[in-house]
């Protein structure tokens, strides 16, 4: 028996998001939205290439809520997408609305499911989710880290003309302006990228990559990415239904690691059956520790913002 997925927003990335999951024959997948025939209609299209596609894990598209039931992820993608020249702060009060109801879904029908927040600003939506469904901080985490490395390994393998297999990379902190890639776990092959690039050049790649998303938003000039997010959402779909314990920078709620407590953040952890867990606190340098606990600060004064929390 397939695993289910529960993914709740069905435009661009939560569309594509269950596109990708039922084409790796991941789990069966629930498309739910607000609006009449869009989830259904979106399901439909997805699971008529499948015969083309070769997977036969089924997508079902509905407006009704409870048809979450017996998920193990629940995805949250829905909300509203950042317009050009708006921030993630800016969504905070009108996508925070959106998160406490659909958080409150979750609760009373997936109460033993995971929850993957996606909706911007993406840590401070995470820390609501976590706070309105009551679960386990384990069970509550936040896509951010994934996406913005994974942005971070593509600029440095095309400025250095090199496979993207051969570069390893790490973004911690807010899924924002504050995002913190770690200059000391950056390697080409295992050889540490300083001996590639200078910093200069390190550090315009390093500015690019926080602003991956605005550059994206500003090119499409209505609405936002959807590839990459998508892709990063199943690496962790993916890696805790096949409790493959893989590390990934995700953001998950802190009690003192890195000298941070009660918020979310990206950080590295395991991530397997049972969502996070293990976070690693790994050696910063003082630049990079002080920059992580600015990005917390960040995130917690956007969390004071949120007044419905």
């Amino acid at each position: 028996m397939k695993s289910k997925v529960s993914v709740i927003g069905s435009g661009f990335v939560g569309a594509m998001t269950a596109q990708r999951i039922t084409e790796k024959n991941l789990a069966d997948v629930a498309l739910i939205d607000i609006i009449e025939g869009i989830p259904q209609g979106k399901a439909l299209d997805i699971s008529q290439s499948c015969t083309l596609e070769g997977f036969d894990a089924a997508i079902t598209g509905t407006n009704d809520f409870s048809d979450i039931r017996g998920s193990s992820i629940v995805v949250i993608t829905a909300g509203f997408p950042r317009t050009p020249g708006m921030t993630r702060e800016d969504l905070v009060l009108k996508n925070g609305t959106v998160i406490r109801s659909v958080t409150e879904k979750i609760r009373e029908y997936a109460p033993e499911c995971i929850i993957i927040t996606v909706t911007n600003p993406l840590d401070v939506m995470t820390h609501l989710a976590w706070k309105v469904s009551g679960f386990h901080e384990h069970r509550v985490m936040g896509m951010g880290g994934v996406l913005d490395t994974a942005r971070y390994k593509y600029f440095l393998a095309r400025e250095l003309d090199v496979s993207i297999k051969d570069i390893d990379a790490l973004v911690l902190g807010s899924h924002g302006d504050t995002m913190v890639p770690i200059a000391g776990y950056t390697t080409v092959k295992g050889v540490p990228v300083s001996q590639f690039m200078n910093k200069d050049r390190l550090d315009a790649i390093i500015e690019r990559t926080k602003k991956g998303g605005a550059e994206i938003v500003q090119l499409l000039r209505s609405g936002s990415a959807w590839h990459a997010p998508s892709a990063s959402i199943v690496a962790m779909v993916e890696a805790i239904l096949r409790d493959s314990k893989r590390v990934m920078p995700v953001s998950a709620y802190l009690r003192g690691e890195y000298g941070i407590v009660d918020v979310h953040i990206g950080v590295p952890v395991k991530l397997g059956s049972s969502g996070v867990e293990e976070i690693f606190e790994i050696e910063l340098t003082d630049e990079e520790l002080a920059a992580l606990r600015e990005s917390a600060d960040a995130i917690k004064e956007t969390i004071g913002k949120l007044t419905i929390l």
